[in-house]
C-alpha cells in the first residue's frame, strides 16, 4: 500500500470478519468486508476477492505473501475478470506448484538437484529403494509442500516406513496431497534464495542473494542481504542458474529460487517461490530499490527499468520476524489481546513493516507474524548491532512473542561470526533456549511500585476530598497497604 500510495494509486483492503480493524484496512483508502474468520471463508475466497475488486472498482489485484498468492485459478480468475494480476502467469505458478514436477523442468532446464526420487510411483518399496541408491540419512518431503509440513528426515532403513506413514499424513491434512519425493539430505546446509525479477519483453535479472539459513520447523526466522562470505563469482554463477530456471517456465514480475548450499561451495536447487517474498526488504535495503513498485510496472507492460550489470549491491541488511508465539513449547503460535505493543523508531537504516498496534487481538486463525524488524548497515556488525538495538526497543504484553529468542540469536558469538547453517538453532538450542529463570523479590517489588504509581486514584465524586474512596493504600492510623495479584 505505501509503494501504491507512492505511485499515486489508490488501495482497497478486503478483510475477514474478525479482521475489520486491523492494520491493513487502516491503512487503505477503502475497505471490503468478505465476512467470516476462517481463512476458508475469507481470505481463501476467491470469488468474493475477484466481487470485491469488481465492487471497488480496482484494476489489478496484488496477491500478498500466502493464502491465494500461489494460487494459479486465482491468477486466471483474475486475468477472466479483466484486472491485472500483480504476480507471475498462471502457468508459471502452476509449474512451480508440484515439487516433483518443478524438479523435473529443472533438471530439464541443466538446474543442479539434490540427489533424489520425484516420481509418480508411490509405494514404500520404490521409495525404500530410492532411499538405498541415495544414501542415509534422506529427506522426506511433500510434492505439493511448504513450510516444513510433511517433512521428515530419516537416518537409516528402519525409521523409513514410519516417518513415510506420518509425513504423508500430514502432507494430506495441509495440502490435501499426500504424494512425496525424497531426496538426499544435504547435513549442515546454508538456505541461500536468490530474487529474480522478469517483465513481459524477455529480460530477467536476479537482485543479489539472500540467506535464510536460521530457521525454526524449517520456517525462516532471521534473513540477511547479502549472504556472508559468498563470492562474486558464486554469486554470479547462483544468479545465473535462477535466471535460467525463471526462464524455463517464462516467467514475469518476482519470485524467487531457493538453493542448498554446502560447505563446498555446491549448490542443489530446492524450489522456486513463485511471488514475493515476506524478506523482500533486505534486498530492497540492499539494492534501492522498491520490489512493489516494479511488480506493478511489469504488470503494466512495462519494461525492466535497469540491466543486470546496474544492479547496485551497497551494504548489509538483516531481518528478523517478530513472532506471537512461544519458544518454550515448541514455538507453538499464540492469541490473544495486545495490551502493550512498542516498536522501535525508524530511520536511517532502521525500517519496520507490521500488522498490529496497540489493542489488536491476535486471532487463532492466521500466521502469527506481527512484524518485521529490518536494519541495514554499511557492514554486517553494523546492520546486526542497530538490529539488537531495534529489538531493545521493542515491547510486547499479553500475549507470548519470540522476541526475547530473537535477541539471543542475534548476539550470540556464532552468528555474529556469520557461521551459518540451517542447523544452528538446535545446535545452540541451549543458550537460545535456556530453562525459564525465577523472578527475584525485587523485580515484584518494583512492578507493583510501578503499577501502584500508573493508577490514579479514584475519588467520590460527591465528596472529591473524601480520603476513603482513595486507592493510594490510605488507612487512619495504620501504614499503607496495597495487596497486588502480580503474574508475569
Amino acid at each position: 500500500m505505501r509503494s501504491a500510495r507512492a505511485m499515486g494509486l489508490t488501495t482497497v483492503a478486503v478483510h475477514s470478519a474478525i479482521d475489520r480493524h486491523a492494520r491493513h484496512v487502516r491503512e487503505a483508502d477503502l475497505a471490503v468486508d468478505l465476512g467470516g474468520a476462517k481463512p476458508a471463508e475469507s481470505y481463501l475466497r476467491i470469488d468474493g476477492i475477484v466481487a470485491a475488486a469488481r465492487e471497488s472498482g480496482a484494476q489489478a489485484v496484488h496477491p500478498g505473501y500466502g493464502f491465494l498468492s500461489e494460487n494459479a485459478d486465482f491468477a486466471r480468475a483474475c486475468e477472466a475478470a479483466g484486472l491485472l494480476f500483480l504476480g507471475p502467469p498462471a502457468a508459471a505458478i502452476e509449474a512451480m506448484g508440484s515439487k516433483s514436477a518443478a524438479k523435473a523442468l529443472m533438471e530439464a532446464a541443466g538446474v543442479p538437484l539434490v540427489p533424489g526420487y520425484h516420481g509418480e510411483a508411490q509405494d514404500y518399496e520404490t521409495f525404500r529403494a530410492a532411499a538405498e541408491t541415495i544414501g542415509y540419512p534422506v529427506l522426506l518431503k511433500a510434492a505439493a509442500g511448504g513450510g516444513g509440513k510433511g517433512m521428515k528426515v530419516v537416518e537409516r532403513e528402519a525409521g523409513l516406513a514410519e516417518a513415510l506413514e506420518s509425513a504423508r499424513r500430514e502432507a494430506r491434512a495441509a495440502f490435501g496431497d499426500a504424494r512425496m519425493l525424497v531426496e538426499k539430505y544435504v547435513e549442515q546446509p546454508r538456505h541461500v534464495e536468490i530474487q529474480v525479477f522478469a517483465d513481459r519483453h524477455g529480460h530477467c535479472l536476479y537482485l543479489n542473494e539472500r540467506d535464510c539459513s536460521i530457521q525454526r520447523r524449517h520456517q525462516k526466522v532471521v534473513e540477511e542481504a547479502p549472504a556472508p562470505g559468498l563470492s562474486p563469482a558464486l554469486r554470479r554463477a547462483m544468479g545465473e542458474t535462477a535466471v535460467r530456471a525463471a526462464q524455463a517456465i517464462g516467467y514475469v514480475g518476482a519470485g524467487t529460487v531457493e538453493f542448498l548450499l554446502d560447505a563446498r561451495g555446491e549448490f542443489f536447487f530446492m524450489e522456486m517461490n513463485t511471488r514475493l517474498q515476506v524478506e523482500h526488504p533486505v534486498t530492497e535495503a540492499i539494492t534501492g530499490l522498491d520490489l512493489v513498485a516494479w511488480q506493478i510496472r511489469v504488470a503494466r507492460g512495462e519494461p525492466l527499468p535497469i540491466g543486470q550489470e546496474q544492479i547496485p549491491l551497497h551494504g548489509h541488511a538483516i531481518e528478523v520476524r517478530l513472532y506471537a508465539e512461544d519458544p518454550e513449547h515448541d514455538f507453538l503460535p499464540a492469541s490473544g489481546l495486545l495490551q502493550l505493543y512498542r516498536e522501535p523508531a525508524a530511520g536511517p537504516g532502521r525500517r519496520v513493516d507490521s500488522g498490529v498496534a496497540e489493542g489488536d487481538a491476535v486471532s487463532p486463525f492466521y500466521d502469527p507474524l506481527l512484524a518485521k524488524l529490518i536494519a541495514w548497515g554499511e557492514n554486517r556488525e553494523e546492520a546486526r548491532q542497530r538490529l539488537l538495538a531495534m529489538l531493545a526497543e521493542t515491547a510486547v504484553g499479553g500475549v507470548r512473542t519470540n522476541l526475547a529468542f530473537l535477541r539471543r540469536v542475534l548476539a550470540h558469538p556464532a552468528f555474529a561470526s556469520a557461521e551459518l547453517d540451517t542447523g544452528f538453532i538446535p545446535r545452540h538450542q541451549e543458550a537460545l533456549l535456556p530453562e525459564p529463570q525465577v523472578l527475584p523479590e525485587a523485580f515484584w517489588q518494583l512492578a507493583a511500585s510501578a503499577f501502584v504509581q500508573s493508577e490514579t486514584p479514584r475519588r467520590r465524586e460527591d465528596d472529591p476530598h473524601s480520603p476513603w474512596s482513595a486507592t493510594d493504600g490510605w488507612r487512619a492510623g495504620l501504614p499503607a497497604r496495597i495487596d497486588l495479584a502480580l503474574r508475569c
